[in-house]
Formats: structure tokens, C-alpha cells, sequence
């Protein structure tokens, strides 16, 4: 598994937090996916834009490549009943995290002290069943479905699961589809790669035909992806690891752009996390299937990223500080700041930010 090789900072977690009002944190996407606010910083200059989001191709230059992630969120959200000798038992709540095998899963369990090793829940009335196979060091357990072969446990979960939204969106999701890219395609996520629910398939033709390339990774976007930092020196913050992959293909686009002098612009914090996780000291990126628990913060040199598109994030966040190590502390805070008087949208279904 590929992990942070950061030594040297004196960056507390408090450095990265900041006041945001309530209001501010989008509860849903704005009407058509591409009207949302753009934010543009500009890392030489320490300028900032305030655009729409499809100005984007403003600052694409022919020769980039785009890369997206097209990992694809399951509706891993599930309710069930723990089994008992006399019936049904008491209520949980299952969120899948992450497949470790055709059909056993980590998963979240609320509430978890209920379920020891060897428990059983039933789901949408006997459609699945899990078994607790192990509890493992933060309290998730690894739990065994079993359900009619005939079907896939996918198309289960699409019967009777939920989205997994983020605890700060409280409305109820009227179209599942409003939590996806347009280009997603690889079932496995517990959340979505927000960044990139700005792009329609028009916007990406459109950028296609500039000649940008675009270039799909992927990796499978975890729960941990929300959770703040808890510790006060971020050097001891110990990242979740998350499955990627980079297929030839895409490698090829991107290292043939870097030669070529286009530059790689990363479509939100999980495709830069994969990009900085398959590539060499050089920037050359390697086709590869692995797990990465990567944690960006200030003192990092990027090795393959040249710009990023990405959403505004949570104080304390990792992912704030991913985006403080690429446009500098500083002008993080200032943009942050202006956002929050300008009155921008927050989190997965806010407004985005471009930094060049």
C-alpha cells in the first residue's frame, strides 16, 4: 500500500479551520450541473477569479489532459434487523464501505455495540442477510452477505439501499443520479467524487473538441474522505486507504501529455490522490491496481499534478489541506475567506474551485 513519506512540518490541525455559516453548505446541487460558482486561483500571481463553472474552458489550454474519477457511488446505505432465537431483533443501520472479497465488506454499523462476531441482520425482508465475520481496530465491522445467487448484490442494493450522503446534507435526495458524474462507471464508492458532479456530457464534448484529453482513473471513495482530522499535529494523522487504479491507456494520455507540454489537471482531491500514488519521482505515471492511504498537506512536492478542479471542503479536513499544499496556505485562507463573504456553496454540492 502506497503511504505518506512527509516528514518535516510544524502545521497544526487548527491552522486549517475556519468558520463557516450554516446556510453556506449546499443541501442540493444547483439546477443544471455546470451553472454552479467557479472560483479561479492563480498560484504565480495570487489572483482570484470569480467565474461559472463552464468558463472551465477558459483555462484549458489543447494538449491538456482531464482526469476524472469515474468511480461509481453504490446506494450502500442499508436498513436491517438483527436476528434473534424469537424473532427479529433491534434495528441497525449498515453503510458498506469497502469489498474485500465477491461478498464480504468493512462496513460502518450504527448502532455497533449490538453486533458481536457471529451476528446476523436481515435486510428488505430476507433479500440479504449479513453475518459479522470480525470487528476490526476502529469499531467497522467485516461482515458476509448472503442472498439468491440469481441475482447480484448490486442489484439488491439498488432495491433497497440508500445513498450514503454525507452527514451535513440533511435533505432527502429527490434523483440518486444527482450524487453521480455523468462518467461514472466503476460500482464501488461509499461517496462521491463531488468535484466532478460540476461537468454535463455537453461540457465534456465541448472540452473534447478543444483538444483536451480526458483520462479516466479510479478510485473508490471511502467514508474517511469527510472525517476531520482528530489529531493537533497532522504528522500523526493516519490517512484511510482507499483502492485505485490507472489503466495503460490512461497512463499513455497523461505521460504523452506531460512530453507533448500539456499539463495534468487532476478533477477533484481523489484523482489527485491516485495520480501522486502511481507516479515515479519524475511525474511519470505508472498503470497500476493498489491500495493508497497518501496524505497530502504543505510541504509536499506534487510529482504528476499540474492543476486541480475541486468543491470547497470541511474545516479540519484532509482535503483542505490537499488544496493548501498545491495553491500554498496563504492563499488558501484568503480564498476560503473571500468565498465565505461572497457567499459560495459548500461541500459536495457546492460550488468549486479551480487552482492553476
Amino acid at each position: 500500500m502506497i503511504k505518506n513519506t512527509l516528514t518535516n512540518t510544524d502545521l497544526k490541525t487548527s491552522d486549517f479551520d475556519f468558520d463557516l455559516p450554516t446556510e453556506l453548505i449546499a443541501q442540493h446541487p444547483t439546477p443544471r450541473r455546470d451553472d454552479a460558482r467557479l472560483m479561479v486561483l492563480h498560484r504565480q500571481t495570487g489572483a482570484i477569479e470569480d467565474k461559472i463553472f463552464h468558463d472551465v474552458t477558459d483555462y484549458l489550454r489543447p494538449g491538456d489532459v482531464l482526469v476524472i474519477n469515474d468511480s461509481k457511488v453504490i446506494p450502500a446505505r442499508i436498513y436491517g434487523k438483527k436476528v434473534r432465537e424469537d424473532g427479529d431483533g433491534a434495528e441497525c443501520e449498515f453503510v458498506l464501505l469497502r469489498q474485500r472479497s465477491l461478498d464480504e465488506w468493512e462496513t460502518l454499523v450504527r448502532p455497533g455495540r449490538r453486533l458481536k462476531e457471529g451476528a446476523e441482520v436481515v435486510f428488505g425482508g430476507g433479500l440479504l442477510k449479513a453475518t459479522v465475520k470480525a470487528i476490526v481496530d476502529d469499531g467497522n465491522r467485516i461482515v458476509v452477505f448472503d442472498y439468491d445467487r440469481r441475482r447480484t448484490l448490486y442489484d439488491i442494493l439498488d432495491e433497497i439501499g440508500k445513498m450514503p450522503l454525507p452527514p451535513y446534507i440533511t435533505e432527502e435526495l429527490k434523483n440518486n443520479d444527482d450524487y453521480q458524474t455523468v462518467y461514472a462507471r466503476e460500482l464501488g464508492s461509499a461517496a462521491a467524487p463531488t468535484a466532478g458532479l460540476h461537468f454535463t456530457t455537453e461540457l465534456l464534448d465541448k472540452i473534447k473538441a478543444m483538444g483536451v484529453e480526458i483520462a479516466p482513473v479510479m478510485l473508490h471513495v471511502g467514508l474517511g474522505t469527510f472525517r476531520p482530522v482528530k489529531v493537533e499535529n497532522i504528522k500523526e494523522h493516519v490517512m484511510h486507504s482507499e483502492f485505485f487504479s490507472v489503466s495503460e491507456e490512461s497512463a499513455k494520455k497523461i505521460n504523452d501529455a506531460k512530453k507533448n507540454g500539456g499539463r495534468v489537471i487532476a478533477v477533484g482531491t481523489t484523482s489527485c490522490r491516485t495520480l501522486e500514488s502511481a507516479s515515479d519521482d519524475d511525474g511519470t505515471v505508472r498503470a497500476m491496481t493498489d491500495d493508497t492511504g497518501i496524505f497530502i498537506y504543505p510541504g509536499y512536492r506534487f510529482k504528476a499534478v499540474d492543476a486541480l478542479i475541486t468543491n470547497f471542503h470541511l474545516p479540519e479536513s484532509t482535503l483542505i489541506m490537499l488544496v493548501s499544499a498545491l495553491a500554498g496556505t496563504e492563499l488558501t485562507k484568503k480564498a476560503y475567506k473571500m468565498a465565505i463573504e461572497e457567499r459560495y456553496r459548500f461541500f459536495s454540492f457546492g460550488d468549486a474551485m479551480m487552482i492553476l
